[in-house]
């Protein structure tokens, strides 16, 4: 019996974009795609399952972008909830509902959680220091702040979050905070807020999380731990802002909810909303049911990014309210690159969704198993083109498409497309059914365990075990010498494409429909539905399911990625950064900045953008943790001349004590390269 199989009924939520710019694969990879497989899977099962999606359309990033494009945030999120909304349709992401976080329901509800725990005594109001930019008279929310992350050294680290190393923070964690909206150094003022006490919860959820040792994914379940082994600090639930929804208190007039608060719930009165659209009732998909044990499963796909608002925040959010059920599961997945590098919205470099569905006119199918035989389940990964006209020329043509049309252009031309018999027609070798019943097996633990690229292979190894059976067969030979063989053998190849089509359903929709279309069955069957032909049922006509791609079409989706960075290249020479505010001498003279040598480097363990290093100061030797790591290799730098503040105030980093920073340079791509004199200076020279 599957873990899944006690619940009466399923609630699968996907990560509420922003609306706020367009999807692109990433994005598809990491949230979309393995949830609508998953989806497709329990609905197969007969389950009762609701998947649930909308907009993000609250919080500084839509505000953000309303600057940068002169406009409004309702027109803002107009304009990309509609995108967003019509290129999941085109690609055939099946939710149930896709709504809005800016709709009536989503208001009152979210207002209703805040005034929840606030009756109760669960938040914590206290003044704080909140970063203000004077110029522009407003404090500052997360996104407005920019600085230079004390975990890893990127300079663009945001107020919440560094996007390099993914290390959540508060503004005040940052090194050199500037404002966004002046470029300026904001001042420290006192406001207002209502804090959530995380700390309050700390014991609930090691307990709660300690449960799912060997359930959830090891990357998901480390990350919480760490988070924990920090220690948790009150989190503050509102937010100074003219934009999101607004705090249900006198007393905090022109504060709106934090947006972490608000986007989780936006799963929730989705679910409401669809509900009252369809005569059902909501609360048995999210409250806990007195009568029932194990009622509803709830599982959030996410990137690893927010692991933290899912595992953390909200379900103590949902804790504290204290009717809610909690989730099953949270199968985050780590980040997808782009040709050897990040894929990026600020530089335009990615694969977006919309302009794939343009370009390759009903190829959702070839994008579908692309990203699904790379998604990065447990570490990240990347797409090429290459790799896509490889995997849609080697496999889906060459595979899957080629063994279905082999059999069915061979039963139009020796049985005019009939499928007949002197007996019942059925599968009559039982070596094949036995390993069809395995490919089966294995297909449902695989997704049940969230491992979709693995699920996809005991599809594809369906068709391998097809074109394998076809060649040992060789019916267009034994037709001669033994027709009744040869018929035979096609029908039990009938049946393989059958098989083939209901477990490839939840992968590739479009394509199953295809094949059912060809063998002339009902377009969809579930996995408990049996496979027949009747005697005398006629196939309908052989059609190519996919088409090879032409190295011309893959070279011009190369030449476009390049194009985009050499605009990139162009704009970052006469886009320069503004100068920050100016110091008098006296306090630059009060950094010591001297030449250095690195004499050893290795990677700090459990992760991937920090690197210890030892250094040559000419004063002493020490140790440095700088987040390089994703640029160079260690033993690549060992000899490297560099620039090293050494007075920079020691701080402890993943355990180690830093003593200094090394100087780096960062273009537009965000790329990083010593700052370093150019003639062989002693170690120890000072840099003025």
């Amino acid at each position: 019996m599957s873990q899944l199989d006690k619940f009466k009924r399923y609630t699968i939520t996907s990560a509420l974009p922003y609306a706020n710019g367009p999807l692109h694969i990433g994005h598809l990879a990491g949230a979309y795609l393995p949830a609508d497989t998953f989806v497709r899977y329990l609905r197969l099962k007969k389950r009762d399952v609701i998947y649930i999606c909308g907009s993000d359309e609250h919080g500084a990033a839509i505000t953000i972008k309303a600057k940068k494009e002169n406009t409004t945030p309702k027109a803002i999120i107009d304009k990309y909830h509609t995108q967003i909304k019509e290129s999941f349709e085109q690609f055939g992401i099946d939710f149930d509902i896709y709504h809005r976080t800016s709709s009536p329901v989503h208001h009152d509800l979210s207002q209703e959680f805040f005034l929840n725990l606030y009756e109760k005594g669960e938040f914590i109001e206290k003044y704080s220091e909140q970063y203000y930019d004077e110029e522009f008279n407003q404090f500052l929310a997360d996104r407005y702040i920019t600085g230079t992350c004390p975990n890893c050294s990127n300079p663009s680290a945001y107020g919440d979050q560094c996007e390099r190393c993914g290390t959540s923070l508060n503004p005040t964690d940052l090194i050199n905070p500037v404002s966004t909206l002046s470029g300026k150094t904001p001042e420290l003022r006192p406001t207002k807020h209502w804090f959530l006490p995380l700390d309050k919860y700390q014991l609930w959820l090691e307990k709660w999380i300690d449960e799912k040792d060997g359930e959830w994914k090891v990357n998901v379940f480390g990350q919480c731990k760490s988070w924990l082994k920090s220690g948790l600090q009150p989190r503050s639930m509102t937010r100074d802002l003219d934009w999101g929804i607004d705090v249900p208190l006198a007393e905090a007039k022109g504060k709106k909810l934090y947006v972490w608060m608000d986007a989780p719930i936006g799963y929730i009165s989705a679910t409401k909303q669809w509900a009252e659209d369809n005569g059902k009732d909501w609360q048995l998909y999210w409250k806990k049911q007195a009568d029932e044990a194990d009622d509803t499963c709830l599982i959030h796909f996410i990137g690893k990014d927010n692991i933290v608002f899912h595992c953390i925040i909200f379900p103590s959010i949902l804790h504290a309210h204290g009717d809610y059920v909690l989730p099953q599961n949270v199968p985050a997945n780590e980040f997808l690159n782009l040709e050897g590098e990040k894929l990026s919205t600020s530089r335009n470099h990615a694969v977006w969704l919309h302009e794939y569905l343009e370009e390759f006119p009903g190829k959702q199918d070839e994008l579908r198993y692309v990203l699904t035989s790379i998604l990065p389940e447990t570490s990240d990964s990347e797409f090429t083109w290459k790799d896509y006209q490889a995997r849609v020329n080697n496999e889906l043509v060459a595979i899957l498409g080629n063994f279905v049309n082999r059999v069915m252009i061979l039963m139009h031309k020796f049985f005019d497309g009939k499928v007949e018999a002197d007996s019942d027609i059925k599968l009559t070798d039982g070596y094949l059914n036995d390993e069809i019943g395995i490919f089966y097996d294995s297909l449902e633990s695989s997704l049940e365990a969230y491992r979709f690229r693995q699920g996809l292979q005991s599809v594809m190894d369906i068709a391998r075990l097809g074109n394998k059976y076809l060649t040992d067969k060789e019916p267009w030979k034994s037709i001669k010498t033994d027709p009744a063989g040869a018929k035979d053998a096609l029908h039990n190849c009938l049946f393989i494409i059958g098989h083939l089509a209901t477990c490839v359903q939840p992968f590739l929709p479009a394509t199953a429909k295809k094949i059912f279309g060809m063998l002339n069955l009902p377009e969809q069957f579930t996995f408990d539905q049996e496979i027949t032909f009747a005697n005398g049922h006629q196939l309908n006509a052989a059609a190519l399911l996919f088409e090879k791609v032409e190295d011309e079409i893959i070279e011009a989706q190369i030449q476009k990625l390049h194009n985009k960075k050499q605009e990139n290249a162009v704009a970052e020479e006469i886009i320069i950064t503004p100068a920050k505010d100016n110091i008098n001498y006296e306090s630059f003279a009060t950094m010591d900045i001297r030449t250095g040598t690195i004499l050893a480097a290795e990677k700090v363990a459990k992760t991937k953008k920090l690197l210890k290093l030892t250094i040559d100061t000419g004063i002493d030797q020490r140790t440095v943790v700088s987040g390089i790591a994703e640029f160079y290799e260690p033993e690549a730098i060992v000899g490297q001349k560099v620039s090293i503040l050494v007075n920079l105030e020691p701080r402890e980093i993943k355990g180690i004590l830093s003593q200094g920073m090394i100087l780096m340079a960062e273009n537009g791509e965000g790329k990083l390269s010593f700052v370093a004199p150019v003639d062989d200076f002693n170690n120890g020279s000072v840099i003025r």
